[in-house]
């Protein structure tokens, strides 16, 4: 027999000191043609990233052209004045930068990452295709055929077809809120090359637009650099257009898009709530985050780990627009999927939970788990310049101060159980919630009935 011989452990590495940590403050001035600048000097991150604020919000489209704001924003980089589609995207690549842009409801963003020693070849191309995009008609015309393709692909994907009904059912129908962001095909096939530039004439500034730049800059004189490119973007001068008031109605409802057949539910729980200017905002995040912002939530333990209805449910609070006298708002929602057969009890089981925590309220335990994953993890979330160039532009689109993002994390740390739980209580309440259901209605429309949570009614896909 053998003898065994005892095993020497290497000693376990032991935690080093926590260093002091905030998100770092910008640096905000201005170029003389109006464009408004916030720099951030990140020692270590050699690529620099830069992010370019438009005020060409999707409220902004012509009647009729939804969706021509996406199709402005992806033909940016379809050429200029100086190079034709292929010939920019090849002196891209040759400074091994990227670009990309998107609409969303507060305005166009263009998203550059470029090393910080071809900054000077990024930041020009960029200021090209703001300053003379070419918007030729076969570019244009090829990203309307692209988005056409995209859309039936959308429709049957059951998370965005969910999330266009729930648009839908809370926003009024005069309300760009309540159609899809891209355009529909009805409205995207109007759209050609004259509607873009009509709409970039009309919208797109260097006086009403923010360029965001971070990454190391050591050694970079930036005011010259911007002076040269940037700086030569020439415009009219404007003024920021109003923020429109969000209306919503969330009266407690069921909507079954009916798929036959379909062996998964896909479900969509949502309302309208407060902003970031609301004072509730940072209790709303931590109760919202211990309702379901990670796999020990309660949703999770409940629906996942006990019941097996799901591989995951989450809880979240997407911004829509800000606005500082009150009138933004954010969209509270509760997703997931669960099995056809399932799809009742999963939601008593749901409903169940809110209940309990509106009776019950959270515990220390959990709000201390989500205080430490919130802001615990902030270091390691914003080691890159994209991730902390990303957060200042959506301050700037938020109208929030520069000093938000760190405000916002010693409010959380300060936020207490009581505070938490009356916030996600009423950002979830029982009776006001609008649930869109993606699923098989002849398996799934009774049972849900009987839970008592709403008026159901049943719409065909599309």
């Amino acid at each position: 027999m053998t003898e065994l011989t005892s095993m020497e452990f290497h000693p376990r590495p032991q935690p080093g000191e926590a260093r002091p940590w905030a998100f770092p403050a910008p640096a905000r001035g201005a170029l003389d043609n109006g464009l408004t600048v916030l720099r951030c000097h990140r020692p270590g991150q050699k690529v620099v990233a830069v992010e370019v604020l438009l005020d060409a919000p999707l409220d902004a489209e012509p009647a009729g052209l939804d969706g021509v704001a996406t199709i402005m924003a992806r033909a940016f980089s379809e050429g200029t004045d100086k190079h034709s589609a292929e010939e920019y995207a090849a002196e891209l690549e040759r400074c091994g930068a990227t670009l990309d842009a998107h609409a969303d409801h507060p305005g166009v963003r263009l998203s550059l990452e470029v090393p910080a020693s071809r900054l000077e070849k990024g930041l020009g191309l960029l200021a090209d295709a703001l300053r003379a995009p070419a918007f030729a008609d076969g570019e244009v015309e090829r990203l309307v055929r692209n988005r056409l393709d995209e859309i039936p692909h959308e429709l049957a994907n059951p998370a965005r077809r969910a999330a266009k009904e729930l648009s839908k059912e809370l926003f009024p129908a005069a309300s760009r809120m309540s159609r899809p962001r891209q355009g529909t095909e009805e409205t995207v096939a109007k759209i050609d090359s004259a509607a873009v530039r009509a709409f970039y004439e009309r919208h797109v500034r260097p006086a009403t637009a923010t360029a965001v730049v971070v990454g190391d800059l050591t050694g970079i004189d930036l005011d010259a650099l911007l002076g040269d490119t940037l700086g030569a973007w020439a415009g009219t001068p404007g003024q920021p257009r109003p923020v429109p008031p969000v209306t919503a109605d969330d009266t407690g409802r069921v909507v079954i898009v009916d798929r036959p057949g379909a062996v998964q539910t896909q479900l969509l729980i949502g309302r309208v709530g407060p902003d970031r200017h609301d004072r509730v905002w940072p209790a709303q995040v931590l109760g919202t985050y211990c309702l379901g912002g990670t796999l020990t939530s309660r949703l999770d333990r409940v629906l996942r780990e006990e019941k097996g209805y799901t591989y995951g449910v989450r809880a979240f609070g997407q911004v829509l627009r800000s606005a500082p006298d009150g009138t933004g708002a954010s969209m509270l929602a509760i997703s997931g999927s669960v099995d056809t057969p399932n799809t009742g009890p999963a939601l008593h089981d749901l409903w169940t939970v809110l209940r309990t925590l509106a009776a019950e309220g959270l515990t220390d335990a959990e709000r201390d788990v989500a205080v430490q994953n919130l802001v615990g993890v902030a270091p390691l979330k914003f080691e890159t310049a994209a991730a902390v160039a990303s957060t200042l532009a959506d301050q700037v689109e938020q109208h929030l101060p520069d000093d938000y993002q760190a405000t916002l994390y010693r409010q959380l740390a300060a936020t207490g159980t009581v505070e938490a739980t009356a916030a996600v209580v009423s950002a979830f309440p029982v009776d006001r919630l609008v649930t869109v259901l993606v699923g098989d209605a002849a398996q799934i429309k009774e049972p849900v009935e009987a839970l008592g949570i709403g008026e159901v009614t049943v719409v065909t896909a599309e």
